[in-house]
């Protein structure tokens, strides 16, 4: 009872009292950047004696890991390189390259669509930031990796392997890889990788997406017809259904082939999404999903962090992207999803947490794996976001 009394009062403070003036963005961003300093590198000391381990969750109190051939290896050195992009410091450099280097085997593997993931939020970064011509030698080899899953008669590129339900698998978050493919084709002039993820972009925009707006998480192509024979899902509540982080990956993936391409359609699919997203009924205030739209025991659903994070990510450049009068919207969405994101209810204290630096990210539900826990690829389009938001405040 003492408990319940202490929870009304304080409750009762909080919708009663003066309206307090919102913290300035530059602070919120200055303070996600603090807190993500110091999570990172505790995370990165306690993972150093841990030979070829990249942390993956937190979770029963216990730090789960992966090695380099998980689609999750890239995002913990991609998190410390744009951390040292923000703060050049020695130790944030040593533990970016460190790594780094961990997740090189992975440029050799054919089985997987995930190399844009792996290898462009690590060795990408850390080519960009240091000029390093051997992070580009491991780029090339693992763009041609990946380009080996690309097929000219379905005109996309094989996400899973085959199996007894899909022939040719194509998930929505493959648009993600194609940043990959057209950076190297920038940096080697192969334009083959071009031609892939521009393909591939504009198959997936004609078989994964609803008269909504929404999207599929998987659709499977018949190998014989290119034409698709399924299409379902396979971390959503159903198959007709709006899997947030899905949403997520098709508006980051669209906003991003516009500034690789110039193309307006990918622009036009982009802001489709957005809007699907912005006037969705079931988008909370906080503009953090739940981890589907339209799992069935909102509003007790649990919230999808991840999702938020790419979003606002991807918000924040559509707002620079887009010349029309809806990028005010697109600003504000992600202003507020960095402003949700960086309160104490998904920003971890330091020390805590396990060393990840956002609470409240759903993997898979369906398989009841990692369900509202810390998650690596949170952290790195959390770090993201803010740095694009911190870059449009100092252009202001």
């Amino acid at each position: 009872m003492e408990n319940i009394l202490l929870f009304c009062t304080i409750l009762t403070g909080l919708l009663f009292a003066p309206n307090k003036q919102e913290e300035p963005l530059s602070g919120v961003i200055e303070r996600g950047l603090n807190v993500s300093r110091q999570q990172t590198l505790l995370l990165a000391k306690e993972m150093e004696a841990k030979e070829n381990r990249l942390p993956k969750t937190y979770e029963n109190g216990m730090l789960q890991t992966a090695n380099y051939k998980s689609w999750i290896s890239g995002f913990f050195p991609g998190v410390l390189w744009y951390l040292y992009e923000d703060t050049p410091t020695e130790e944030l450099k040593k533990y970016a390259e460190l790594y780094t280097l961990r997740v090189m085997p992975a440029k050799d593997m054919t089985s997987t669509h995930d190399l844009g993931f792996m290898l462009y939020c690590s060795f990408g970064n850390g080519y960009r930031l240091t000029g390093n011509k051997s992070y580009m030698d491991v780029m090339k080899v693992g763009a041609e990796s990946l380009a080996s899953r690309y097929n000219d008669k379905v005109g996309a590129i094989k996400s899973w392997n085959s199996n007894k339900k899909w022939q040719f698998p194509v998930i929505i978050d493959n648009m993600m890889n194609l940043e990959f493919l057209s950076f190297m084709a920038l940096n080697t002039g192969n334009n083959r990788f071009k031609e892939i993820a521009d393909k591939h972009a504009k198959t997936t925009l004609s078989n994964h997406f609803r008269s909504d707006n929404s999207c599929y998480h998987v659709v499977s192509y018949d190998t014989i017809t290119g034409i698709p024979h399924a299409k379902q899902t396979h971390q959503g509540y159903a198959d007709n259904s709006s899997w947030a982080r899905g949403q997520a990956w098709a508006l980051y993936g669209y906003t991003m082939m516009y500034r690789e391409t110039n193309n307006k359609v990918y622009l036009e699919q982009a802001r489709k999404v957005a809007l699907f997203i912005k006037n969705h009924p079931n988008l909370p205030e906080d503009k953090v999903p739940y981890w589907d739209f339209d799992a069935p025991d909102i509003p007790k659903a649990y919230r999808d962090a991840s999702a938020a994070a790419i979003m606002a990510s991807a918000f924040l450049e559509l707002s620079s992207l887009d010349k029309s009068e809806d990028r005010i919207e697109w600003l504000k969405l992600g202003e507020q999803q960095i402003r949700s994101l960086s309160s104490p209810l998904y920003l971890a204290e330091p020390n805590t947490n396990g060393g990840f630096i956002l609470k409240h990210s759903v993997g898979n539900f369906n398989k009841k794996s990692e369900v509202d826990v810390p998650l690596t690829y949170a952290d790195y389009y959390y770090v993201e976001a803010l740095l694009r938001l911190k870059r449009m405040q100092n252009e202001k």
